[in-house]
């Protein structure tokens, strides 16, 4: 029969012999946060840029950019055909890129990919969505044979036009601001590096632990 000394080693070497195995076993414990183990479970809408300037222009050029997607869509003949097909062309691209940042930015999905620039991305896609808006309605306004979808596309055509040249002013400034900002991040953390370098320099004392 053992006694009270056999009973508590034997407990600690069993301890031990768990500890060993436990420490020996792949399948360790994880400590990442459920948050972000969930993936897009945590997805919620950002109402705040839907309702400033930014979210309601993109309101406005995706329904514009759809609408006249839908009045080019409904011209059933045409001859010439390419000013017709380049207005579709445009409209369509515009849809997608816009409709897709729309979404990238209600539900804040850019601030899990901060490797792109998403300032200078927005302003890039309401640059060029100005310009080729703009080519596209004159060139179906020269082009087009008096219809009434034909004429509603190039109206609409060159509202999307006037709202994108509005939204690519604020991208502008949007994006001034953003890169100011992150300068003088950079020139604060130039200046407290070259500070701690020199308190380092002037104590003699971290010199003598550091050797």
């Amino acid at each position: 029969m053992r006694n009270g000394d056999d009973l508590e080693g034997f407990d600690g070497e069993a301890s031990s012999a768990s500890m060993i195995s436990a420490a020996s076993s792949p399948y360790q414990p994880t400590t990442e946060p459920v948050s972000q183990r969930r993936g897009l479970g945590g997805l919620r809408c950002d109402l705040d840029y839907l309702r400033g300037a930014l979210g309601r222009l993109k309101l406005a050029e995706v329904l514009l950019a759809l609408t006249a997607f839908i009045c080019i869509e409904t011209i059933m003949e045409c001859s010439p055909c390419e000013g017709l097909y380049f207005f579709e062309f445009v409209s369509c691209s515009a849809l997608v890129v816009t409709g897709a940042l729309l979404l990238l930015f209600s539900l804040n999905l850019h601030t899990r990919i901060p490797q792109i620039n998403w300032n200078l991305t927005d302003l890039v896609n309401t640059g060029l969505s100005t310009f080729f808006f703009f080519i596209a309605s004159v060139v179906l306004a020269a082009l087009n044979h008096k219809t009434g979808a034909e004429i509603a596309a190039v109206v609409f055509g060159f509202l999307a036009m006037a709202v994108y040249a509005v939204n690519t002013f604020l991208a502008v400034q949007k994006w001034r601001m953003s890169s100011r900002q992150q300068s003088s991040r950079q020139s604060s953390d130039y200046i407290r590096a070259r500070t701690e370098s020199r308190e380092v320099v002037h104590r003699p004392e971290i010199q003598c632990l550091d050797a």
